[in-house]
């Protein structure tokens, strides 16, 4: 039997997986991490390489221990990551900088940007998808002002997963799904957008040589394996960003298919084709691990934090099981409570309200942990059904369903409640951890058992449960989506007036 590792750096934790040769994932060991911000700089947020490299080698080690499986039988380890988040490499390769996904220490760099260039951003979305709200220029450009030495000695740059495989093999890389998120890749041609960091006066070259997901990298040098368990040899495959492996690991190979990815953020896509952009600038556009395809997408903030948030705070030491079955006793609606958490998504001007309850009442009953549990599920699911609107208007195709996946498909009281919402079925799959399933097809695909990514999406990919709207529910649900819009916009204007403090903007907004 052979068997394939998939490492994955989530926003939330790192973790290593392994799959045998069907598909089935023989075992997991996983981390939570937080990633620090530099007390100097308001809304950065640094990546430690150091210390969740040592996290990452951990679950490898742990997991192959867990599992009893020989590294030789390992054929092949592949990585996902989190997006958005980048490292910088010296000429030796070393680590000299890194910031995670939501690293928004750029405001001023934005600003500056948009005055002294008014037309760059609406161009580089209209090649890339990408606007300046996570990019990587205004990021460069906050390195050239603050810490120059740093930006001099850079020579590459890496995203999360092709960091992970440069750790693993000692090859610097770069693969479209992931590094797109930059802004510094097209999105037909997949190659970097050189003269968009000429303008601004920023080097070029700095993304290593290209690769596609599934292209062998190299292979795991004797360093790496001591420091994972995995054996010197093993093949090392070029993976990508984690809601690309996951739609990938979800059998989303086809123009017009659709999933959610419920994780600490939630991630709306459907594949679109490699034409397509979006005038509003409302969704953000990236390439698909799948060739010739890419992804609309629209994205939940801190979905899976809100919920962890309210257990460690508000849960009285139960567990999320627990405080869903308290939930199910509570009707559809949650009497009314209407949370504030993150906006739908509006990637040009991209902020979120402060974090609120509205709506509560004095009655324990109907404003108790249970019923507010149970509207945040509700509201998961109202704010990910108003994305995917937007995302079926832009591409003019709705799906007869919704694939659910990650942590939160794990329940099915969560998944009733998507398809209520959405009035579509909802399917969830066997492997709820498709982020790490599709970067073991790429290990896979990578190691020549398929001949394509699309063929071991579709081969891997099963769907356990369908859960069928109740239509009965459409009309409250469509009511409590309209409260909220409103409500919700009321909450943004006390950001933008200085009363309340933003959960999350962008940079220059």
């Amino acid at each position: 039997m052979q068997y394939f590792m998939a490492i994955d750096a989530g926003t939330g934790s790192g973790r290593a997986v392994l799959f045998d040769q069907s598909g089935a994932e023989i075992g997991s060991v996983g981390q939570e991490w937080w990633h620090a911000s530099d007390p100097r700089y308001p809304g950065s947020m640094d990546f430690d390489t150091e210390g969740n490299w040592e996290i990452l080698a951990r679950c490898c080690r742990e997991v192959i221990a867990k599992t009893g499986i020989d590294p030789k039988n390992i054929k092949a380890v592949s990585a996902t990551a989190m997006r958005e988040a980048f490292v910088l490499h010296d000429e030796s390769g070393a680590e000299i900088w890194a910031c995670a996904n939501v690293d928004a220490r750029s405001d001023a760099q934005v600003r500056t940007l948009k005055q002294d260039y008014p037309d760059l951003e609406a161009d580089i979305y209209t090649r890339s998808g990408q606007t300046y709200a996570l990019g990587a220029i205004p990021r460069l450009i906050w390195l050239r002002t603050h810490m120059p030495d740093v930006l001099e000695r850079a020579r590459a740059l890496t995203m999360l997963s092709d960091w992970i495989l440069y750790r693993l093999s000692g090859e610097l890389t770069s693969e479209p799904s992931n590094a797109g998120t930059t802004g510094l890749i097209g999105l037909q041609d997949r190659a970097p957008l050189n003269d968009a960091l000429a303008t601004v006066g920023l080097p070029t070259g700095l993304l290593p040589r290209g690769v596609s997901t599934g292209d062998v990298v190299g292979q795991v040098h004797q360093a790496a394996s001591d420091a994972t368990g995995l054996a010197a040899g093993t093949l090392v495959i070029a993976g990508g960003g984690d809601c690309q492996t996951g739609a990938l690991g979800l059998g989303i190979v086809h123009e017009g298919d659709c999933a959610v990815l419920g994780g600490t953020f939630w991630q709306q896509v459907v594949n679109v084709p490699t034409t397509l952009t979006d005038p509003t600038m409302n969704l953000r556009i990236n390439p698909h691990v799948v060739p010739d395809l890419n992804q609309a997408e629209a994205i939940s903030f801190f979905t899976g934090a809100v919920m962890r948030w309210f257990r460690d705070s508000f849960g009285q030491g139960k567990n999320y099981t627990q405080l869903e079955a308290d939930s199910m006793s509570v009707p559809a609606g949650a009497h009314g409570i209407i949370p504030v958490f993150s906006d739908v998504m509006r990637y040009g001007e991209w902020f979120h309200a402060a974090p609120s309850l509205l709506n509560l009442s004095l009655d324990p009953q109907a404003s108790g942990p249970a019923a507010i549990f149970r509207a945040l599920q509700e509201n998961a699911a109202i704010v990910a059904h108003r994305n995917l609107q937007a995302v079926f208007e832009l591409s003019g195709k709705r799906p007869e369903r919704i694939i659910f996946a990650g942590g939160a498909s794990k329940s099915a009281h969560w998944s009733q409640i998507l398809a209520d919402v959405t009035g579509l079925t909802v399917a969830t799959p066997k492997v709820k951890e498709a982020t790490a399933q599709g970067c073991a097809i790429a290990a896979a695909t990578g190691a020549s058992q398929f001949s394509s990514l699309a063929e071991g999406g579709m081969a891997w990919s099963q769907i356990e449960h369908e859960f069928t709207p109740n239509t009965d529910l459409r009309a409250l649900y469509d009511d409590a989506g309209e409260r909220w819009a409103k409500a919700y916009a009321l909450q943004r204007d006390l950001v933008l007036e200085g009363i309340t403090t933003s959960m999350w903007q962008a940079p220059g907004t």
